[in-house]
């Protein structure tokens, strides 16, 4: 049986203007898997935002795409590494060469590429 490819998404709004929401819709119309996981409640795609500050852990995780400025990512760096997701995709705002380079160092492969044009070319798997 195959295990299904699970995105947590950290910096989810219920804000349907905000890029983290966007991610989510196109995700969840690409038949991915996908954690949304904020500061703010709500739903996205009839799922509920997880409440970021919980630090909840989650099984499987395949990639994480941020959307988390520099600033904010400090307190989450210890928690998304101990998920140790295949990848992390640092979204168009949120470059952060210090992360990035302890990502890879954990054998986390990094990107700094946008979730929304992986998904349209069909290069986001």
């Amino acid at each position: 049986m195959k295990i299904p490819k699970h995105t947590l998404i950290i910096g989810a709004s219920p804000n349907p203007s905000r890029y983290g929401n966007i991610a989510a819709l196109r995700l969840h119309d690409a038949g991915k898997s996908f954690i949304p996981v904020g500061i703010k409640s709500g739903l996205i795609a009839g799922k509920k935002i997880e409440d970021l500050s919980t630090l909840k852990k989650y099984d499987d995780i395949d990639t994480v795409t941020l959307y988390l400025n520099p600033k904010n990512q400090l307190a989450y760096e210890d928690y998304i590494l101990s998920m140790k997701p295949k990848r992390i995709i640092f979204n168009p705002g949120t470059e952060n060469p210090k992360f990035m380079d302890r990502a890879q160092k954990e054998g986390i492969e990094v990107l700094q590429a946008c979730t929304l044009v992986m998904l349209a070319s069909n290069t986001f798997d």
